[in-house]
């Protein structure tokens, strides 16, 4: 018994039988073929009950396999114990009543003792207490002593899945070792003690199918006997590896390696943080294979399986740590392992990685939030002393966290609690039937109604007749069972039998018209009420009804027809899908009616042009070859045998329909169809586009609607050519691209002149441009330039100056925007564009967004001058907030003058200038002197009451200005503002007539960068304009 990987194990057993003339086929797909009655392939017979059935020939009556098998019952357990896991491979040789239990019995003591060398005495064998004849074959034929022959009960040996074929079950268990358990001895009396404590595994199981159970527990010997081997390839590898668990086998422990890598955590270092590896090894195997046969994610049969595997690994993945998706970073490893099996694999290599990588981001959006909700639910239990979260909440975190149940249920049994499921069923079913039953049938009638209408019963006769003369026997009219109806009533009205198809299954209902005489009825749509009865709604045209009355009924046999076209079409189209693009594909929806058929289905990525022709193509092959459309009634199972498709998630009867077109699809639908598949004309695709994650969808048209399409593409092309001015539509696209060079020449040159003309507006800003700690401060409003063009300049900046902060307005086309650029060297010294134009941004009434140096603003219905008034004003009004620093420093009236002058408040200004032209002294900081000084060039408080110099005994960082009769003083500031005296060209010269100094144009900005620095104090110094303004 030597070492050997798990890979050479998989090719020795397969090769072994093939000498034994078994036909080796591959693994089929996880996902069953033409069997709805599980999701998952689940064991190695599994894929070929229908040979063992008898439904098909099998290609050999000796078949060998190696099975992939995926099982979740347990998944719970999964991590906690080394020795679950919901991903296996099962190898298995099968007799189709060919050999039976002689050679059965036979090669696989030759497997295990020969081929692999394992030594006898570490063997037992069991088998079912009353199969002597399976004994007798053990002892007298392979030699194995009597003692190690143990007998077990039906429970053990003998297998059974209600009525049909079934049969014992003999099994070869191997001793690993008193390492696992010391026992005096082991036998007959204290085997199953021995198994308990995994000394003792078993490796094979021989399934002899020889006896037929009638349901009633009578049994009969079968006419041909099979043989259904199975052996658990990791079982196996543990075995000849010598190791305790499937996690460390050789390929599964190398997935695991990878795991550990890239989280940052050593296996067997922490038991804890070792159930977390194990959950990710086991699932990441599974969920690569799944996504490989096509699965995708969903909430629904498989695909719910898929998604709740992905998202319990990526929380493991959180537990560890590891907060980015890392999971389809795992699954290069678990291809490459299993490359020499599968070389499938590396073919949809990217594809796998892809669709995990998107699930696995799509639930980082919300396992956060989810778990940090969940977290506070279970702190609220925990102290009402509460053990059941309820219902509703469990919901919540499912419907708009994405946390699957079986989730939440986890992480509440890691707390000690439990979640109410029954609670969480009925949300599920309220919300189901709310989207379901929460619409008008017309006529006034409303589903939540109508009970009323329980006692009618229709029967539906429009698969045979378009005309029917039936008794009426509702009449709806505002919302009530009424007696009669007049004409211009809007009714809804049930008959014994109707020829009317109600909306089901994605088919519109049937319109048409009731008549009695000369009244009529015109039916709009038909629909089916809870009970089952028919209710078509519509209109009195002409005359009046009686409730109780005979009537005829007829469809309108045009639009039925049309319809029809359309539904056998979709049928057909999801043959062609799954032909062009995989199995993987399945219907996720489907709505037709006369004009058009819009089929929704499971793939990943955007159906490609070259891909959506090729289905076109098929489908249209299909409907020329004129093949029959069979529709046939049938039991469930016998509809099953035929490979019927059906809808996941859709509950069936006992007997269903069955809808064929040809040999090129099979499906359950009660809809309506065509009889020949060369009566739906033409198809033709008219779009393709994604309806949800992993889920895309088709419109197409079919018969008379796809010349319609045609003769509406072609007035377009007729009209598109008249505009252009081209008497020959071919000659259409050659002239779309010369007048597209052209525009785009002309874009080039107008780019060329807005550039130039920005910069022309711009001017020399080196000169005039203000300094503040080492950053130059640049303003402009540009007339004419957006947002594109203000960038540009922005960048041109970037080439004048090394240290600046720049707010650029520009107008065009009616918007207005705002760029506030920051220089790297100015950012590390406390600029931060963002902040910037966020501020101007909120009074100009807009948002701001970008990057940290560089945001751009957009606003539309202000001019840029505007929006430049506005900055000005946040800029010192946002000084004197009262969440600001500025505001503790110089009290509630200076703080009420400031903002009363940013916003131009002249009355606020005037309630309080007199107060502001008394204060002086108490501390008060040289930004507070500067600000007046602003206020004073601005024409707000008379030039006199400007503290020029410290006041005496001051160190120049203090200012105390005395100054009477300010009552006088306020009444003429408000009279210098009343004549319009507020800066500008002429305030600038009377400055300059008072012989002011230059160097006071600084004093608002100079103080304040120094006291408070540029990134803190933006609000006053970077804004553009309210620096050059004061300045000014």
């Amino acid at each position: 018994m030597k070492w050997t990987g798990l890979n050479d194990l998989r090719e020795s057993y397969l090769s072994f039988f093939e000498s034994k003339g078994h036909l080796r086929l591959n693994s089929f797909p996880l996902v069953p073929q033409g069997d709805n009655s599980i999701l998952l392939i689940n064991a190695g017979m599994t894929p070929l009950k229908k040979y063992f059935q008898g439904i098909e020939e099998p290609p050999r009556h000796r078949v060998t396999t190696c099975q992939k098998c995926i099982r979740t019952p347990d998944i719970e357990n999964v991590g906690k114990t080394a020795r679950h896991g919901t991903y296996f491979e099962m190898l298995g040789n099968f007799s189709f009543g060919d050999y039976f239990k002689h050679e059965a019995i036979a090669w696989a003591w030759e497997y295990l003792t020969k081929v692999l060398e394992i030594p006898p005495e570490r063997l037992w064998v069991t088998i079912y207490e009353q199969d002597d004849e399976a004994g007798d074959i053990w002892a007298n034929e392979v030699g194995v002593p009597r003692e190690r022959i143990i007998k077990l009960g039906k429970a053990d040996n003998f297998w059974e899945h209600g009525s049909g074929p079934c049969g014992p079950c003999s099994e070869i268990h191997y001793d690993r070792g008193e390492k696992y358990g010391h026992f005096d001895h082991i036998g007959q009396d204290n085997f199953e003690e021995v198994g308990d404590c995994d000394r003792i595994i078993e490796i094979w199981n021989n399934v002899f199918t020889q006896f037929d159970n009638d349901g009633h527990g009578n049994y009969t010997q079968l006419k041909t006997k099979n043989i259904d081997t199975g052996m658990g390839l990791e079982r196996l590898a543990c075995v000849m590896q010598d190791v305790d668990n499937l996690f460390e086998v050789d390929t599964v422990q190398n997935i695991l390696k990878k795991i550990s890598s890239i989280v940052g955590v050593d296996y067997k270092a922490d038991p804890v943080k070792d159930i977390s590896l194990r959950v990710i090894t086991d699932h990441i195997r599974s969920t690569t294979f799944m996504v490989g046969d096509g699965v995708l994610p969903s909430n629904e049969g498989r695909g719910y399986v898929l998604r709740r595997l992905l998202r319990r690994a990526a929380r493991h993945g959180r537990l560890l740590g590891c907060t980015k998706p890392f999971l389809h970073e795992v699954c290069d490893t678990v291809i490459n392992e299993n490359l020499s099996a599968y070389p499938e694999l590396d073919e949809k290599r990217a594809y796998i990685k892809k669709v995990i990588q998107t699930e696995e981001e799509s639930f980082a959006k919300t396992i956060d939030k989810g778990t940090e909700i969940l977290n506070e639910m279970i702190e609220k239990l925990q102290s009402s002393g509460e053990k059941v979260l309820p219902g509703a909440d469990v919901f919540k975190l499912h419907d708009t966290y994405g946390f699957p149940l079986d989730l939440t249920k986890e992480i509440l049994h890691e707390n000690g609690l439990e979640a109410d499921e029954e609670g969480f069923q009925e949300c599920m079913k309220v919300q189901k039937d709310t989207a379901r039953k929460n619409k008008k049938l017309g006529g006034g009638w409303d589903n939540a109604k109508n009970s009323a209408l329980d006692a009618y019963k229709t029967t539906f006769v429009g698969y045979a007749e378009l005309e029917k003369q039936t008794k009426l026997l509702a009449i709806v009219k505002n919302g009530e069972v009424s007696e009669l109806c007049e004409e211009g009533d809007d009714v809804s009205v049930v008959l014994e039998e109707t020829p009317f198809y109600a909306e089901m299954g994605g088919q519109v209902g049937d319109c048409g018209t009731v008549v009695s005489g000369d009244n009529v009825i015109e039916i709009t749509n038909t629909q089916k009420l809870t009970n089952g009865a028919f209710i078509s709604n519509g209109k009195v045209v002409s005359g009046g009804f009686a409730a109780g009355e005979t009537v005829t009924a007829k469809v309108d046999a045009e639009k039925r027809a049309a319809t029809q076209r359309n539904h056998t079409c979709a049928h057909i189209l999801q043959a062609a899908l799954r032909h062009v693009l995989g199995d993987h594909v399945h219907q996720a929806g489907s709505y037709v009616d006369p004009y058009q058929c819009r089929f929704d289905f499971s793939h990943f990525s955007a159906v490609t042009p070259e891909e959506l022709a090729k289905v076109e193509e098929y489908v249209n092959n299909v409907i020329m070859e004129a093949v029959p459309v069979v529709t046939e009634e049938l039991p469930i199972e016998e509809a099953k045998k035929k490979g019927a498709m059906a809808l996941f998630g859709e509950k069936y009867g006992d007997v269903v329909r069955v809808v064929s077109v040809g040999d090129y699809s099979t499906e359950f639908c009660g809809g309506t169809h065509l009889k020949n598949s060369s009566e739906a004309g033409l198809f033709k695709i008219v779009s393709e586009s994604s309806v949800a994650s992993g889920v895309r969808r088709i419109e197409a048209v079919t018969g008379m609607n796809v010349l319609n399409l045609l003769n509406s593409m072609k007035d377009t092309l007729a009209k598109a050519s008249d505009v252009l001015k081209i008497s020959n539509s071919n000659e259409l696209v050659h002239r779309c691209e010369s007048v597209m060079s052209e525009l785009r020449e002309k874009d080039k040159k107008i780019e060329s002149m807005a550039q130039a003309a920005a910069n022309a507006q711009l001017g020399d800003l080196g000169a005039g441009c203000p300094e503040v700690n080492g950053v130059k401060i640049v303003t402009a409003a540009l007339d004419g330039t957006g947002a594109d063009g203000l960038r540009k300049i922005g960048d041109s900046l970037a080439d004048k100056f090394d240290c600046f902060v720049a707010v650029l307005a520009g107008t065009a086309d009616g918007k207005s925007s705002i760029l506030c650029k920051c220089s790297k060297s100015a950012v590390a010294k406390g600029a931060n564009a963002g902040t910037l134009v966020r501020e101007i941004a909120a009074v100009a009434g807009g948002k701001g967004g970008g990057l940290h140096a560089v945001r751009i603003h957009r606003h539309i219905g202000h001019s840029g001058a505007a929006v430049c008034q506005h900055a000005r004003r946040a800029g010192v009004a946002g000084l004197f907030h009262r969440k600001h620093g500025a505001r503790k420093q110089l009290g509630k009236q200076a703080c009420q003058v400031f903002t009363a002058c940013a916003h131009y408040n002249l009355p606020g200004l005037g309630a309080h200038a007199a107060e502001f032209c008394q204060m002086g002294g108490n501390g008060l900081t040289q930004g507070f002197i500067a600000l007046r000084t602003a206020c004073a060039q601005h024409g707000l408080i008379p030039r006199q009451h400007l503290p020029l110099q410290p006041a005496p005994g001051g160190k120049g960082e203090q200012s105390g200005v005395h100054t009477p009769g300010g009552k006088i003083e306020a009444r003429r500031c408000l009279h210098r503002l009343g004549r319009g005296w507020c800066g500008g060209n002429r305030a600038l010269q009377r400055r300059k007539a008072a012989h002011t100094k230059p160097a006071s144009r600084l004093c608002l900005q100079i103080p304040l960068c120094h006291q408070h620095g540029v990134g803190r104090f933006h609000r006053a110094d970077a804004y553009a304009h309210i620096l050059r303004q004061a300045a000014l």
